[in-house]
This record gives C-alpha cells, sequence and structure tokens, in this order.
C-alpha cells in the first residue's frame, strides 16, 4: 500500500484550513486508501519561545481534535512526534546531508526569523534546522506521499532532495516522497486579511475560526469577514481575494465549485450567510465528538501509547539503516 504521512503542530488551537485543507482528506480518504501516519508534531513547537504548559495542553487538543475529525486508529496510526526517538535520531543525520545554504532559502524561516527579530527576539537554531526534522519525520517511515498545504511544500521537496542524496552517497536507504494537497480549500486565508493564510499560531481573533468555536462565534466571524470594493459576486482569486477565500469555503463544505457558486449569489451578506452555516454544519459533528473524546481521557492516551508503539516498530529498520549507511558503529550488545 501506498504510505501516507502528515502531522499538525500544537502552537496554536487548530482552525478551519487545518480541517478543509487536510484534516477531512486525512480521514474520508488517505486512511482508507493507505498505510498512513498522523503525528502530533510537538517538537517543532519548540522552535520559537513557548510555554511549555501551552504546548502539552494543545498537544493533547491536537491529538483528540485528529480523532474527532475521523482519523480511526483501527486505520491508521495516530501518535505524538515526540514519543518516538527515530524523529530526534535521523534529525541529526539528516542534518549532516543537509547543507547550511539550503536552510537559509527556507521561505518560511526567513519569514518567521524576521518577525521574531522584528519584535526583538534572538532566532533559536532549531527554526533553522527544523525543516530537517520534518525531513525526518517523513524519510523515517518510507513515506510515499505527504499530505500538505502549498506553504509546505518546499520542506517536501528538501526531504526529497536529502533522500536522493543520501541514496547516492551512502547506498539506497530513503524512499523519495512527493507532496500532494486537495484542489479546493487547500489554504484557507484569513477572513480579516485575506492575502494571509488562516494560521493556527496567530492567536489573533476575528479573522480566524477555531474548530471549537461555538456556532455563534463561527456565525460572527464570517458574517464580518473582509471582501472587496465591487458589489457582483465574481470568482476570481488574484482580484478578489477575500470574495474568493468564501466562495472556496463554501465550495470545501458543500461540495461545490467556488465560479459555479459565484453564480448563484447577487449580493455578499448571502453569501456569508450560506457560508457561515455550512461551516457551522460541517464543524459541528467534529465539536460534538471531541466533546465526548475529552470525557474518556484514557482512551485518547491509549490511542496516543498503541500508536507510538507502531509507529517506532516502522521507524526503527529505516534509522537503523541509515545510521549504518553514513558510517556509525551498531551498538555493541547489537553486534555480530
Amino acid at each position: 500500500m501506498t504510505r501516507v504521512f502528515s502531522g499538525v503542530k500544537p502552537t496554536g488551537h487548530l482552525t478551519l484550513g487545518n480541517y478543509l485543507g487536510a484534516m477531512r482528506q486525512w480521514a474520508a480518504v488517505d486512511q482508507h486508501r493507505s498505510d498512513a501516519l498522523f503525528c502530533v508534531v510537538d517538537l517543532h513547537a519548540l522552535t520559537v519561545d513557548h510555554d511549555p504548559a501551552r504546548v502539552r495542553r494543545l498537544s493533547r487538543q491536537s491529538a483528540s481534535l485528529l480523532l474527532a475529525a475521523g482519523l480511526d486508529p483501527e486505520l491508521c496510526t495516530v501518535f505524538v512526534q515526540s514519543h518516538v526517538d527515530e524523529h530526534a535520531r535521523l534529525s541529526y543525520v539528516l542534518e549532516c546531508v543537509a547543507t547550511d545554504g539550503e536552510m537559509r532559502r527556507m521561505i518560511q524561516y526567513k519569514e518567521k526569523a524576521a518577525r521574531e527579530r522584528g519584535r526583538g527576539g534572538s532566532v533559536r537554531l532549531s527554526l533553522l534546522t527544523y525543516p530537517v526534522l520534518m525531513a525526518a519525520d517523513i524519510l523515517a517511515y518510507g513515506t510515499d506521499e505527504v499530505p500538505v498545504g502549498d506553504d509546505q511544500t518546499q520542506h517536501v521537496e528538501l526531504a526529497r532532495d536529502l533522500a536522493v542524496r543520501f541514496n547516492q552517497r551512502y547506498g539506497h536507504t530513503f524512499v523519495v516522497p512527493r507532496a500532494t494537497s486537495p484542489a479546493v480549500a487547500a489554504r484557507v486565508m484569513n477572513l480579516q486579511e485575506p492575502a494571509s493564510k488562516m494560521g493556527k499560531s496567530d492567536d489573533t481573533g476575528p479573522g480566524i475560526v477555531y474548530l471549537l468555536d461555538e456556532p455563534d462565534a463561527v456565525r460572527k466571524k464570517i458574517m464580518r469577514a473582509v471582501t472587496d470594493s465591487g458589489r457582483d459576486v465574481v470568482y476570481d482569486r488574484e482580484e478578489r481575494a477575500g470574495l474568493a477565500n468564501l466562495l472556496e469555503i463554501l465550495a470545501a463544505c458543500t461540495g461545490g465549485d467556488p465560479a459555479e457558486l459565484a453564480g448563484g449569489y447577487d449580493s455578499y451578506g448571502a453569501l456569508k450567510k450560506d457560508t457561515a452555516e455550512a461551516v457551522v454544519e460541517v464543524l459541528r459533528p467534529v465539536r460534538e465528538r471531541h466533546r465526548a473524546l475529552c470525557a474518556d481521557p484514557g482512551y485518547v492516551e491509549h490511542v496516543l501509547r498503541e500508536g507510538a508503539e507502531r509507529a517506532r516498530a516502522t521507524a526503527r529498520p529505516t534509522v537503523d539503516a541509515a545510521y549504518r549507511g553514513i558510517g556509525l558503529l551498531p551498538p555493541v550488545n547489537a553486534a555480530r
């Protein structure tokens, strides 16, 4: 079977963008057609200044929301990154294959480093090197496909480059992965700043719909969404970004086509109202399942424990092979 790997970073509350752009596809398609692994990538949350208690809390919440979104531990593997040592083991080996220039060309590093310096903070070394850790996340499992948003495709390309380079220098060890993304709503934009992604790390309010928002909060945010100066409802992502974002969200929620949906509206108000109700209905079962999971924390802990064991068993042979290939001695008690 095709092997799929992807993850969520516990740096903020998961959003409508996370669900429409990734999680729903994982639950509806990927876990059924492939050998799929889905991970809370908590080590990635340490690359910037953070509250340790908040990272732990958001890691638990993210795991619960993955299950609430429909991931079935009987069909796929759900786990927390830091529970599987192979991620960190392989990351250092891949740092010895990657170059400084590759890291500094990463768009997200440039953007996040600039924001950190702008706030007067210092830039952690891990912010520079975390794309290598992401590559280790992917390559440790022999991943064929990585379902990601547009902003992460550069990191998957790095994983491909490192896999090819390692295989050429040290012998064939890694599967070369490829990025995949859904056709519609792969990148849901901020309702107040439609040129920016609806990011969970941006904990500033009205432009972001969170999965656990109450229905009235969802409606209020969408009804107040920025549109455009025009009056006609047309789908034009370049010239009418705010309107296009609403149409894409509605299309993702209803299974329609953004351009065709535009033809059914003669006012922004009607479009916003229908989009709000569509989002409320799409999120309703997720919120209900999450509430039930919170009432049974032992079940979530069991899923994560079993998931980590399966993930470890899958990753260890590949990581051990990478250690041998690059020239490291095996542990003495494992020597032949």
